[in-house]
């Protein structure tokens, strides 16, 4: 038995009135191919309630639903003869024909401000995660260059620590040196008041050691070699080394990650005692000038009101707040992956991500310490 292949005949419709109302008989294939002139045809008809009869069409795509659907739609015309398969189309061509708004209508406020926080908490939510993992990650590869010592690249190391500590001590110690000036001047007007001015070293030296040194340093650290990191791990995603590094067999963590992150934890306390120091210094300039201290009765003084627990809590915070800084620098750097504006992006958060925990870290230990009674 042969098959004839069926040939595709033209779009058309038939204008007739029957029982006094007007009715279009649609023939032929009503797909995009064979419309031809009848679009034309049916933007010239005049009147409305037609009867649109389509038991004559063989076929029909998206489009002839769509010319059908429109004229049904505009004339105010109701469709007769359809199969099941057209009446599917119809109504899906239907079901899409939506007024579309180029703005959407404003949402309330309310509603705007709780989609907003609740964005920024999934968020952090979900960047808190990671970088639970990403420091899980770092202590595995921790762990396996101490297994074996000789993949421990001390070259990277020593260079991130003239990066980290060295060229950071002159903008560290300006900063701490003007800061307590600042506590020295402003304690000495409240203490004044009292006529307790001679407690302005007890103020300046605890201050100091114990929470402005450390936490002002950590600050600048997170600003200057935070943002560091994260840039240059991130122009490196960018340009694809990271992946030529897997490639090659080298580890990221070991080569980039370790060395920044093991530089931060262990410069930190150097570089947050270095400021307590500077901080210290420049309130005893005051206090000699402004309160006529003696520098060597300011520095007995500071060596009977600040006890060495001040000091080890200064110890004990600073590598802490190091891994932090590195951590955050370093993970928002590797997360970099489309373009350059989201090296700027990441960059920002590392310095806000870690500077938001050192400061609530801060807080914790402040709790810690005073229940352990290191008041």
């Amino acid at each position: 038995m042969k098959h004839v292949a069926r040939m595709s005949t033209v779009a058309r419709f038939r204008d007739a009135v029957e029982d006094g109302r007007r009715v279009l008989h649609f023939e032929g294939d009503l797909t995009l191919p064979r419309l031809g002139v009848l679009p034309t045809r049916l933007d010239r008809l005049k009147g409305k309630g037609f009867l649109l009869d389509l038991a004559g069409v063989e076929r029909m795509d998206t489009i002839g639903a769509w010319l059908v659907h429109r004229t049904a739609r505009d004339r105010g015309g109701e469709i007769v003869g359809a199969s099941e398969d057209q009446k599917v189309l119809l109504h899906q061509v239907e079901e899409a024909d939506q007024p579309v708004k180029v703005r959407p209508d404003p949402a309330p406020p309310m509603q705007r401000v709780l989609d907003q926080v609740g964005t920024a908490t999934v968020m952090a939510g979900q960047t808190m995660l990671g970088l639970l993992g990403f420091f899980g990650a770092l202590l595995i590869t921790f762990w396996k260059v101490a297994g074996h010592p000789r993949r421990f690249r001390i070259n990277a190391v020593v260079q991130r620590f003239e990066v980290v500590g060295v060229h950071a001590l002159g903008i560290v110690g300006l900063m701490s040196f003007l800061v307590g000036i600042v506590i020295a001047q402003q304690g000495a007007v409240q203490l004044r008041q009292f006529g307790a001015e001679v407690f302005t070293v007890n103020l300046i030296g605890r201050s100091s050691i114990k929470e402005l040194g450390v936490l002002m340093t950590a600050i600048m650290v997170a600003g200057r070699s935070g943002s560091s990191f994260a840039a240059q791990l991130g122009s490196m995603k960018l340009a694809e080394e990271v992946d030529a590094m897997r490639t090659i067999g080298v580890s990221p963590m070991e080569a980039l990650v370790l060395p920044r992150v093991l530089s931060t934890v262990l410069l930190m306390p150097l570089l947050g005692f270095y400021s307590g120091l500077a901080a210290i210094l420049g309130g005893g300039i005051f206090c000699w000038i402004s309160l006529g201290i003696p520098p060597i009765t300011f520095i007995q003084r500071i060596r009977e009101v600040v006890p060495l627990t001040d000091v080890w809590q200064l110890l004990v915070k600073a590598p802490v707040f190091g891994l932090i800084i590195g951590m955050a620098g370093c993970f928002q750097g590797m997360q970099v992956e489309s373009n350059a504006e989201e090296v700027g992006l990441r960059t920002t958060a590392a310095v806000v991500q870690a500077i938001f925990l050192v400061i609530v870290l801060d807080a914790f230990f402040a709790v810690f310490f005073t229940e352990v009674g290191w008041l």
